[in-house]
This record gives C-alpha cells, sequence and structure tokens, in this order.
C-alpha cells in the first residue's frame, strides 16, 4: 500500500498565502520509506513514522526546506526484509525520491545496505543495530541512541556487577537484532571477568517460558540479561513472576500498551529505554512534540506514549532540516559531510556521529521501574517511576537491589 502525505489542501490554497507564483510551482523535496504498517514491528513502525509525519507537518508550516514543502512517500514493509529491497529500488527509480529514510528495525533495514553504497546514497537509520558494522557505508546515519555497540550490555552489566553481581545468565530470541545484543553481553562478561553460567536462544515464535525459566534459575545466576521483542518480553516477565528469578532482570518493556497491561509486574525490573519524562530528558520542543503526539496518537490508535520510537522520528527529520539549510543544497555526499562534522541541537538532546554513523557517545537509558500500579497507563507520564540509572549525565536515582526486595 502507497501513503502520500503533503501539507495544502491546494496549490490556489498555497499560492495565497505566497508573495511568488514561481515559487509555488516548485516541486516538493520527497523523502522516501518503508515503514512497518502490518506485521511483528507494525506497533513501533507506526509510532516512529507518527513523529516523522509530525516533523513533517511543522517544518511545512515554517516554509518547508529551501524554499520547498516537503512530501513523504511511505510504504508498508510488512515487517518483511523480503520487502524493502523492491520498495526501495522503487522509490528511488519510480517515484524519484531525493532522500530516504531507513525502515524501523534491524531486520528490514540490513539489506538496503548494499544498495545505498553502491548508489553513493544517504540513508537515515531508524533504530537498527549494527547494520553498517559490515558493510562500511560512509553516508549512514542511525537517529538511535546506542552508541558504542556494546554500550547496552557494559551499562547493564556494569549496574549489577556494582552491586555485587558476579555470574550472568544470557537469554536471548534467535533472531539477528537480539543475537547481536547477546554476542556484545558475552564479550563484555568476559572483559569484566563475570562468568556466563546460562546462555541460551530460543524461538521468535515462543509462547511458553516456564520450562526455560526453570533451567536458568538453577544455574543461580546473579544477573540475567534477556535480549527480546516486547511480545516475548511479556511472556518471559510473567514467567518470572510465577516462578521467581534472581537479582537483576533486563527485558525490552518500552512500549506503553505493554507497560499498562504488566502493571505492578513491571516492578524492580532493569530496562533498556530511549526516552523518559524524568527532568533530566527534556530539551528545547520537547514538550510541544509530545502534546501534539498524544492527541494524534488517540486519532492514529497508535503507541499512547510513544517515548520509545516517536520522538526520534522527529529528530530524523531534524538532523536533515538543519543539515540541508547548513550546507543549502540536496547534495548527498556534502549534506553526508556536514552530519558527520556536527553537532545537531534535536528533541532527544544533542547529536553526534562517530565514523561509522553510530551515536559518538551512547545516550541510551538503563531505568528500573518502582512503584507501579495495575492497569493505570497515565502513571508512566509522571517522572519517577522509571528511575535513570544511566548514563551519570542524565541520572535520576541508584539502583535498588536484590531484584526481589526491589518489588516489594
Amino acid at each position: 500500500m502507497k501513503r502520500r502525505t503533503l501539507l495544502g489542501a491546494s496549490i490556489a490554497v498555497v499560492v495565497i498565502g505566497l508573495t511568488s507564483g514561481a515559487v509555488a510551482q516548485q516541486p516538493p523535496i520527497k523523502i522516501g520509506m518503508s515503514m512497518a504498517q502490518t506485521g511483528g514491528l507494525a506497533g513501533g513502525g507506526k509510532a516512529s513514522l507518527l513523529g516523522i509525519e509530525i516533523w513533517r507537518d511543522d517544518v511545512n508550516a515554517k516554509g518547508g526546506l529551501l524554499g520547498r514543502k516537503v512530501e513523504l512517500v511511505v510504504y508498508d514493509d510488512k515487517s518483511s526484509a523480503s520487502e524493502t529491497p523492491a520498495i526501495y529500488s522503487k522509490l528511488l527509480d519510480v517515484d524519484k525520491v531525493d532522500l530516504l529514510f531507513a525502515p524501523y528495525a534491524t531486520v528490514p533495514t540490513a539489506p538496503l545496505m548494499p544498495l545505498v553504497k553502491q548508489r553513493g546514497l544517504l540513508l537515515i537509520g531508524n533504530f537498527s543495530f549494527q547494520v553498517n558494522s559490515k558493510v562500511g557505508h560512509d553516508m549512514w546515519f542511525n537517529n538511535s541512541p546506542w552508541g558504542p555497540a556494546d554500550s547496552w550490555a557494559a551499562s547493564f552489566l556494569e549496574i549489577g556487577q556494582k552491586a555485587g553481581g558476579k555470574t550472568v545468565a544470557l537469554l536471548a530470541a534467535d533472531q539477528e537484532f537480539a543475537q547481536n545484543l547477546a554476542q556484545t553481553a558475552r564479550d563484555v562478561a568476559k572483559r569484566l571477568n563475570m562468568p556466563i553460567v546460562y546462555d541460551q536462544a530460543y524461538p521468535p515464535n515462543t509462547v511458553e517460558y516456564s520450562s526455560i525459566l526453570r533451567a536458568l534459575k538453577a544455574t543461580k545466576p546473579d544477573i540475567v540479561y534477556v535480549a527480546s521483542y516486547p511480545q516475548e518480553s511479556a511472556g518471559i516477565l510473567r514467567a518470572v513472576n510465577e516462578i521467581g528469578i534472581g537479582d537483576n532482570v533486563k527485558v525490552g518493556l518500552q512500549f506503553g500498551a505493554v507497560m499498562e497491561n504488566l502493571g505492578s509486574l513491571l516492578n524492580g525490573v532493569v530496562n533498556y529505554n530511549t526516552w523518559l519524562p524524568e527532568p533530566s530528558m527534556y530539551h528545547e520542543g520537547t514538550k510541544a512534540f509530545f502534546d501534539i503526539y498524544t492527541k494524534r496518537a488517540i486519532e492514529a490508535k497508535v503507541d499512547p506514549l510513544g517515548y520509545y520510537l516517536a520522538p526520534f522520528g522527529y529528530a530524523s527529520g531534524q538532523l536533515i532540516e538543519q543539515a540541508i539549510k547548513a550546507v543549502g543544497s540536496l547534495d548527498q555526499k556534502a549534506l553526508a559531510k556536514y552530519l558527520h562534522e556536527n553537532t545537531f541541537k534535536t528533541i532527544v538532546g544533542p547529536i553526534t556521529f562517530a565514523a561509522d554513523g553510530e551515536r559518538k557517545e551512547s545516550a541510551t537509558l538503563q531505568a528500573q521501574f518502582r512503584g507501579i500500579v495495575d492497569k493505570n497507563i497515565e502513571q508512566f507520564r509522571q517522572p519517577g517511576k522509571q528511575v535513570i540509572l544511566f548514563p551519570p549525565n542524565l541520572k535520576s536515582g541508584d539502583l535498588v537491589a536484590p531484584f526481589e526486595a526491589a518489588r516489594k
């Protein structure tokens, strides 16, 4: 399904507000992308797209870029890696888009990297993990806060080690994204001299985790590192509640509906996130963005909180907006050079890129759920419900451990 969005009801309406009819006739700047609107990644894809659409509306309200409106050309990739190569070829060869944004997530993005490198094209990434590590494309820029590859595992395991943890258990989905995270965790554990007492992959379609958790618990780990997708995370945490587990658990629980559904089961869990309503997380435009997002999310029936992805979709637009204004053209090599050499102010904070197109420094959060009650999504809009433990410059509290004590 093809989706186009363009600000302005008609050319006639636009012309009224301009001093020159010639300016009004300039074609829009077309930004092309696929985005999961169906399939397993749709929950994140829809929220991410809404964030980008809010940026488009804001920039067009200010007159667009280079005197031209911005248009988004979007196709549903159905959460499938097999869809994206054909979609992006069509965006380039048929739709003739000016710039490309990547789809949401690692698996749909990975097949695109050889294409954009071969054609020498700029690509703004969207929450994929290490897709450029082997390709080495110098015009790739990831919007996510990951930073260095080992930053997720290092921040989590170091927090656990400082709390007295000595041994580690690993549980990860048998998919590229989760397995990449698990491998970095192995490397970090070795560097920290923390023995791995359990290391298990599970099929992505797993629905029953009780036997896995019993086997894990039998190894008596101090720290449990879980690399999972949202629907799996919920099942794992329910099994943890039934069986018990240990001191610290890391589970992927970033979406509003999942958090509301799990409620008090979340208490004590240490989880990575990307944006949270703690005072340290607000920058110019952040509050205004979430005011708009909250209203539009209800209408669009997407993640009502939108913390995990939506503001980073908006930030993707801010990156390209600032680069285009500075360069004064759509020359992709010049834009890439500017993106490499400068720091950008965004609603998710300052962004500076390393040579590989990832963040120079990690801004991935490690946060602990505290005082969560059942069936109340509004509580997650308040500070203090997900206390930031890492990074130090954003920290809002200290770890409560062991895990069972933190749940009370």
